[in-house]
């Protein structure tokens, strides 16, 4: 930060950006004027897990590779300084889903000294902002992830809140990656041992795993020698088999696409939005996947229930709508969000 030009300084980190999800976390360090300093991916996290402080630390070691990347010291605190690498650090964490969550790992985040203050959000926010731009003024409207889980939260245009538990099927959710490979499975195995309906979903679990039969992958999960988090990966054969035509499939993408349409749906009746333009923002890879049947399922209800909600799937990862909501807080310039944008391969407006 010596440079003595506007030029200079505009190109100074003002943001670290961290969107933190099940499956992998991005961090991207980003410029005043939204030059991508340094990107960096690792492998994801849960902080219901491993604790907050772990959490933390797990992160500092990517946040770590992010500033050399970018040519910057190691951050940190030392017995005679505390080496910022940010103004500002916006951590989008996936598993943060009580005001508590939030605040405990804000404090963990916030001890790692990567910049002066640091927000922490559940990563549908980082969602949302990736879907907004800065024609969407106020930044407002509805997210729905289904990534490895499903999520929702809505801002009303006045910054009132609306959000779900999402803690499972405890909470009342259905679907997502993982809940849906556990489903594939469960119709598979019946299918094979003649409980249930035939599916080509049985063919489609043992050449992806490499088993001859179905109670093989079952037994290995039981086993510990297949992860449970493998299953996360069956959702694509899941949405493929759809395509194809296998009714058992498009029953469990109808099924998906019928929560994401009731989590948005409802998030905009408690806000009374459902009259208005609301911006509805789709993310996660089940989402991003833009399965035929499922987008034209949540496209549908939405219209029925929303006649005027502008449904969109975000087209840039969702660390950039964790640097947005940076970039927003340091009061970058107009010009930075497109910059940044231009970055991850969107045209600059």
């Amino acid at each position: 930060m010596a440079d003595p030009t506007a030029a200079g300084r505009a190109r100074d980190p003002a943001v670290l950006a961290i969107d933190g999800g099940n499956s992998k976390t991005d961090v991207a360090l980003v410029a005043y004027d939204g030059t991508l300093l340094a990107s960096v991916r690792g492998p994801g996290i849960n902080p219901q897990d491993v604790g907050a402080d772990q959490t933390a630390l797990n992160l500092d070691a990517l946040v770590r590779q992010a500033a050399g990347q970018a040519g910057l010291p190691a951050p940190g605190a030392s017995p005679n300084r505390i080496a910022w690498i940010a103004q500002h650090t916006v951590a989008c964490l996936a598993n943060a889903d009580l005001p508590e969550e939030e605040a405990e790992l804000a404090a963990a985040v916030q001890a790692q000294a990567w910049s002066p203050t640091a927000t922490v959000v559940n990563d549908t926010f980082a969602i949302l902002r990736s879907g907004l731009t800065d024609t969407d003024l106020p930044h407002w409207g509805v997210a729905v992830v289904c990534g490895a889980g499903i999520n929702c939260v809505g801002v009303a245009p006045d910054g009132r809140v609306t959000r779900f538990l999402a803690l499972g099927t405890i909470a009342g959710d259905w679907g997502g990656g993982y809940f849906l490979g556990l489903e594939v499975l469960w119709h598979a195995a019946r299918a094979e041992d003649g409980r249930g309906q035939d599916t080509v979903l049985s063919g489609y679990v043992t050449r992806h795993f490499g088993v001859e039969r179905v109670e093989q992958v079952t037994i290995g999960l039981h086993q510990g020698k297949i992860p449970h988090d493998d299953l996360i990966s069956l959702a694509p054969v899941l949405l493929r088999a759809a395509d194809e035509g296998d009714p058992v499939a498009r029953s469990l993408v109808n099924r998906q696409a019928d929560e994401i349409a009731v989590m948005a749906i409802t998030a905009m009746r408690r806000l009374d939005l459902t009259g208005l333009a609301t911006p509805v923002i789709l993310g996660g890879g089940v989402v991003t996947a833009r399965n035929p049947l499922l987008m034209t399922s949540i496209a549908r209800q939405l219209a029925e229930a929303a006649p005027r909600a502008q449904v969109r799937v975000i087209e840039v990862p969702p660390v950039v709508g964790a640097a947005l909501l940076g970039l927003d807080h340091v009061g970058a310039p107009p010009d930075a969000e497109s910059r940044l944008r231009a970055a991850y391969g969107l045209p600059r407006s």
